[in-house]
């Protein structure tokens, strides 16, 4: 009689590691001076410097994460930077003749 085939064992799982919740200003660039807080209840995102003191402040849903509310003032950021620089486009030059 022969012996039952053994099982191989099963691989362990990986343990994911939990997302930041402090990241990098995008103004005085300093490392973890921006944290992220949710109120799910109220559907608001707050972001805040603790060094330079900018914030932002997006709507949110159950699903969403502090780094989506950075994601969204990093979005914010540029789209405001494309606006001035489309309007320092449209300025026309001052030349003064003499």
């Amino acid at each position: 009689m022969g012996k039952r085939k053994a099982k191989a064992k099963a691989p362990p799982k990986r343990k994911t590691p939990p997302l930041d919740t402090t990241f990098t200003c995008l103004f005085c660039n300093h490392e973890k001076s921006v944290s992220c807080s949710l109120d799910k209840q109220a559907g608001v995102g707050n972001l805040h410097c603790k060094i330079c003191g900018q914030s932002h402040q997006c709507i949110i849903n159950a699903l969403s994460a502090p780094i989506d509310i950075y994601s969204d003032w990093i979005d914010a950021c540029d789209a405001i930077a494309k606006q001035e620089s489309a309007y320092d486009d449209e300025k026309p030059s001052r030349r003064y003749a003499d």
